[in-house]
């Protein structure tokens, strides 16, 4: 199976240093969607990984997670692609659970509910810990330098071999380029 992983905010939409706490705030990068869609075009499974800790930190409420993944799925859908599976963590940064990056337990449940090793998967991120969930499982890390892209390359803790990339779009050429 042909899978391509991404982190939300920074990567398919503009984030903010105070959360994406509403479907208004939600404002894709541009070439995000249409980058999706060549990736489905190709035969690419596309899942967004997340840390979503606003919602532990109560800034807003599952309704409304859930109003911004629609928003963002309509975008996409309206560029031609689509996203198959949205996975989140919504602890708080300070709730000790696996699944918020950098712990590898989302990762392992996209694994397990996909029935695929992750060895190679390209995940495409913007911060550290998008960088060593995916190494920590195997998978690709690639750095795009939107969202906190630029601060994270000169991180010396990011993964040896990451592939930097200006932005998804760029990411996404490199991909079908290698397939």
């Amino acid at each position: 199976m042909k899978l391509v992983i991404l982190d939300r905010d920074g990567v398919i939409n503009f984030d903010s240093d105070q959360y994406i706490k509403s479907p208004a705030e939600w404002k894709p990068i541009p070439g995000s969607p249409e980058a999706i869609a060549r990736l489905n075009q190709a035969g690419y499974r596309v899942v967004v990984a997340t840390n979503q800790s606003g919602v532990g930190r109560g800034l807003f409420e599952m309704d409304t997670l859930n109003a911004i993944h629609d928003k963002m799925h309509k975008t996409v859908a309206a560029a031609g692609g689509r996203i198959d599976a949205v996975f989140y963590c919504p602890h708080a940064a300070d709730a000790g659970c696996d699944c918020r990056k950098p712990q590898p337990g989302m990762f392992e449940r996209i694994a397990a509910c996909y029935n695929t090793d992750l060895a190679g998967v390209p995940a495409v991120g913007d911060s550290l810990r998008d960088l060593q969930a995916a190494a920590a499982t195997g998978a690709r890390p690639m750095l795009v330098l939107t969202g906190k892209g630029v601060k994270t390359q000169h991180d010396p803790a990011v993964p040896a071999g990451t592939l930097v990339f200006s932005d998804l779009a760029a990411a996404v050429d490199y991909i079908l380029r290698a397939a």
